[in-house]
């Protein structure tokens, strides 16, 4: 990202203002991916049984992952809506507006009647719920990578907007020692109201979050296209006139930052504890365990990057990611703890290491004029179409084929058309940020 020199020694050169964006932005994401994470938990365990009772057991998942995809369908909305507010009137008032919607969505999901109660209403309103979720998660992610980068020390804008991806593994791991006290109790009890507590606790996180996000400045970068008159009066249609090359490859840059996590936290999770026989609270463990592993590598990682590039490191973690699958699949397939969790933990590491540097590289992909949109909906319109679907897919992989492989072929090539588009995007920013100076030395 440029930055012209008055504001470098403005905003730029804040260290409080830039520590306080960071901190805000991942614990704000950390507490949106919390429950984010806590439905697609909460899809592979027991919203089958309990919302879609008439169903077989794998009919039940599909229709629980069906519910979990809506969320996704939902975030281009929320990308489109709060990008174009967060473009034209600032950042803050956004992430304030996005974090409540998600909390009181989530909280409402812990006390929702089931099928058993309230019949078919019951599924209607979790889909409705999930809707919301989708939409606040849609309007969240590109305001906080916003808030951290743009308020970022000079240089350091990539690395601050891993700040915000730390909210994935910290959400995940937040989600799961939750479920593990719930899902220490009889399944009678998990059933009946052990499941509820997790999203209940939402509201609490909610409180926190909206404290330390209220402290947070304005992002100095947007005061200063505000200042210069600059501000576009309709992101989206701006964005779709200058920038759909960015958009569509950002799409695709985006897949498996996405999918990589419902791979592992939902349909791993699911595949584990039905079809495979493994116990629930073991498995919740393991992702425990590899969310620990993403949460200390991605700062690692992010700092690699700054050395040796970011598009070059993103590639080589992708295609390490793309040896690893195979193996990754068949040391999950056997059941035992020890080597499902170095199983999964190979893609982790490689994988995390370019979902660490996506925010940022996503971000320089698009002018400040027009950011919050550009990125939002480039990484919102790839959680609809691939991300959100993944388990889906996945899942009906495994049960029209009774096999595994047909998975781990659907992974191996959504990870390549990711190393692809971030290889060809990486090329349409440096040819855009070229261009100014290009110009500049001709006049």
């Amino acid at each position: 990202m440029t930055v012209p020199s008055s504001a470098r020694t403005g905003f730029r050169s804040a260290p409080r203002r830039a520590r306080r964006a960071g901190v805000a932005s991942f614990v704000g994401t950390t507490i949106e991916w919390y429950d984010f994470y806590i439905y697609g938990t909460a899809s592979a365990l027991v919203f089958g049984k309990l919302f879609f009772p008439d169903a077989s057991p794998a009919a039940g998942v599909l229709a629980s992952f069906a519910t979990f995809w809506v969320g996704f369908l939902a975030r281009p909305l929320g990308g489109i809506v709060f990008g174009h507010f967060g473009d034209r009137l600032g950042r803050k008032g956004t992430l304030i507006t996005t974090l409540l919607m998600m909390g009181v969505a989530t909280f409402l999901i812990g006390v929702l009647p089931t099928h058993a109660q309230i019949g078919v209403a019951a599924p209607f309103l979790l889909a409705l719920l999930r809707a919301v979720q989708g939409i606040a998660v849609g309007g969240e992610w590109g305001g906080a990578v916003l808030m951290a980068a743009e308020s970022a020390p000079k240089g350091r804008a990539s690395f601050f907007a891993m700040l915000v991806q730390q909210g994935s593994p910290a959400g995940a791991i937040l989600a799961t020692l939750v479920f593990l006290a719930a899902g220490s109790l009889d399944d009678a009890a998990f059933a009946a109201w052990g499941w509820r507590v997790p999203f209940l606790l939402s509201g609490l996180l909610v409180v926190v979050g909206l404290v330390i996000r209220m402290k947070v400045e304005e992002s100095g970068e947007f005061e200063e296209v505000k200042d210069s008159g600059d501000v576009v009066r309709l992101p989206i249609a701006e964005v779709l006139r200058t920038a759909w090359r960015s958009v569509l490859l950002g799409i695709g840059a985006s897949i498996m930052g996405i999918s990589a996590a419902y791979f592992t936290n939902t349909f791993v999770l699911s595949w584990t504890t039905n079809e495979l026989g493994m116990d629930r609270q073991t498995m919740l463990y393991v992702l425990l365990g590899i969310s620990a592993v993403q949460f200390a590598w991605q700062p690692i990682a992010a700092l690699i990057s700054e050395r040796v590039g970011e598009t070059r490191f993103m590639v080589c973690s992708l295609l390490v990611q793309v040896a690893v699958a195979v193996p990754m699949f068949l040391l999950i397939s056997t059941t035992r703890p020890i080597l499902v969790f170095l199983g999964v933990a190979l893609a982790t590491i490689s994988g995390s290491g370019y979902y660490a540097v996506l925010a940022g590289f996503l971000a320089r992909a698009f002018s400040s004029r027009v950011r919050y949109t550009g990125i939002s909906l480039s990484y919102q319109l790839c959680s609809t179409l691939i991300g959100g679907t993944t388990p889906l897919v996945a899942q009906f992989l495994l049960t029209a084929s009774g096999s595994i492989w047909p998975v781990v072929g659907f992974y191996a090539v959504l990870l390549l058309i990711t190393t692809g588009c971030v290889a060809a995007l990486a090329a349409v920013t440096a040819r855009r940020e070229h261009a100014p100076r290009v110009l500049s030395k001709r006049s």
